[in-house]
């Protein structure tokens, strides 16, 4: 009878390279040298904590192949169209946010935070959703889906009748783009070779993108195709759709936009199923014909194969329940989210990073406005150009923080205490806009606020998914983001019922970002030097 073989004796990481790589299992992993008989625990961040040391060894070689493979076009095709993804959720968020004011003058509605409450929730479920759909069904398929059902509903918004209609759809368009920025970190991220993870850090750059095209489109149609608001202008006469199109044109434009990125997703990247999932559900052969195929198309080395891979063992892929759809399956991935006491603080401490900075940043924006009127803060009646200036230079400012942050984590601060200044420093100019008075202050401090929080938060979207096991990972990011979307519901509730100018409010959000930079301290992992798992 044959016996299994274990990982002593058939190419578990202590065994299993034969010095036959060409290069790049000897490369510098962002600084630090990993040896072909690297020891468990050296190369990959969770090697240690996995309960499936089978699961450990065929990580480990999937790592070293793709580090072999090295940095291709397929993974500048996923930069720029993974980071779309990310440049829809903030596009999404803020559209609504810039067309509110004007959709509410033609529809009149009796609750005018609506619209933010319905973005909220449909990118609180849609995180939720395709986190689990990429976990359960693949990467792939989510992938390839969330960003038509988000432009689809974004074009047929600017349509909407009425104020309810226009939530509704405001709400589904949010269900496709809340998804995607859970699964633009995954699917990156499981095709980096270890040298470049430092990349998802700089992939939130393209949130700054989305505010940037946000605003330019509001610039473009909303001056030019709105109603005069009537509490501005009290002889305004009736608002109508005819004189009102401009923030429907904005939804139309955006909509589009993102739909002829969803066909490019489709047409030019071709995703395949991410590696290290297919690893994880037991498709040893799959994994290793994905690999293959990139190594071909683009004349690399490849030593993985598919006796390497089924000589560690066989991993166990349990089932909970009949179907994939069970709440068994979903259990089991909560479960594995928390399988050693390690990953267990460490997923603990991420949730509460993105509760704490969903909470902190809608807040201060809700109380600051106030707070400074009450203060004496004249910023004076300014023109449609002057605002949409504003507003695209400080879109602008926050784009350049994540750029900084993606180098930052390269240096011995690390993912962790990159995060630690970006958030202290945000804290100190928190604290320090309190004082702003003048038009001039007040957008010098919104550009370096903007610049300092991306620093902190590009920092936080990448370090999730780099310490999360993969077979779990997109269960992970989906409620760490939909963590931050509650809070965000939360902000516009309290926005609704607040009215005071008290500075109270103010210092305790701003306080928070010492609580996050502590808690950053905190984290169990280092990604620094270290592979994803």
């Amino acid at each position: 009878m044959d016996e299994k073989p274990t990982l002593a004796t058939t190419g578990g990481p202590l065994a299993t390279h034969e010095k036959n790589f060409s290069t790049p299992s000897d490369r510098d992993v962002e600084g630090e040298t990993i040896p072909d008989d690297a020891s468990l625990g050296k190369g990959d961040i969770l090697q240690l904590e996995s309960i499936d040391p089978v699961l450990n060894a065929k990580m480990h070689l999937v790592n070293n192949a793709i580090d072999e493979i090295g940095f291709t076009r397929y993974q500048w095709k996923l930069f720029v169209l993974n980071g779309f993804g990310y440049a829809v959720d903030s596009l999404i968020l803020l559209i609504q946010s810039i067309i509110a004011g004007q959709a509410a003058i033609e529809f009149r509605p009796g609750y005018k935070n609506g619209l933010t409450i319905a973005a909220y929730v449909g990118m609180l479920s849609g995180a939720l959703f395709w986190g689990l759909t990429a976990d359960i069904v693949g990467r792939k398929f989510a992938f390839n889906c969330s960003l038509v059902v988000c432009s689809i509903f974004a074009i047929v918004a600017g349509a909407s009748p009425n104020w309810e209609v226009l939530g509704l759809f405001v709400a589904l368009s949010a269900f496709g783009g809340g998804g995607n920025l859970v699964l633009d970190t995954a699917v990156f991220l499981e095709f980096l070779p270890g040298s470049r993870q430092w990349m998802l850090t700089l992939m939130a750059a393209w949130w700054g993108v989305g505010q940037l095209i946000a605003g330019f489109f509001a610039w473009a149609f909303i001056p030019n195709y709105s109603c005069p608001d009537p509490v501005l202008i009290p002889a305004a006469g009736p608002c109508t759709r005819a004189s009102n199109m401009g923030w429907r044109y904005v939804w139309f434009a955006s909509g589009s936009l993102v739909f002829v990125m969803s066909i490019l997703r489709i047409t030019v990247i071709r995703l395949k199923e991410t590696p290290k999932f297919l690893v994880s559900e037991g498709k040893d052969a799959e994994c290793v014909e994905t690999l293959q195929s990139i190594a071909q198309k683009y004349n690399r080395p490849c030593s993985l194969t598919f006796e390497k891979l089924t000589a560690c063992g066989a991993i166990k892929v349990t089932r909970e329940g009949k179907s994939k759809w069970s709440l068994g399956e979903v259990f089991m991935h909560l479960r594995g989210l928390f399988s050693t006491r390690r990953i267990a603080i460490s997923t603990s401490l991420i949730w509460l990073s993105w509760v704490l900075i969903g909470l902190a940043y809608p807040l201060y924006n809700v109380f600051l406005p106030q707070y400074l009127a009450s203060r004496g803060a004249k910023f004076g009646q300014t023109s449609a150009y002057i605002t949409w200036r504003n507003y695209t230079l400080a879109n602008f400012s926050g784009i350049w923080g994540p750029v900084l942050a993606g180098w930052m984590c390269q240096t011995r601060l690390g993912r962790k205490y990159t995060m630690v200044v970006g958030a202290l420093v945000t804290c100190v100019f928190f604290f320090a806009y309190t004082q702003v008075r003048t038009e001039a202050q007040n957008i010098a401090f919104t550009c370096v606020v903007n610049f300092c929080l991306n620093i902190y938060y590009g920092t936080l979207y990448a370090y999730t998914p780099e310490v999360l096991p993969s077979a779990h990972r997109g269960t992970g990011n989906g409620m760490a983001v939909s963590g931050n979307r509650v809070m965000g519901i939360l902000s516009a509730v309290i926005a609704t019922a607040a009215g005071t100018g008290t500075a109270v409010p103010i210092y305790i959000c701003a306080a928070l970002y010492v609580v996050m930079a502590a808690i950053a301290a905190l984290f169990p992992f280092e990604p620094y030097g270290r592979r994803s798992s």
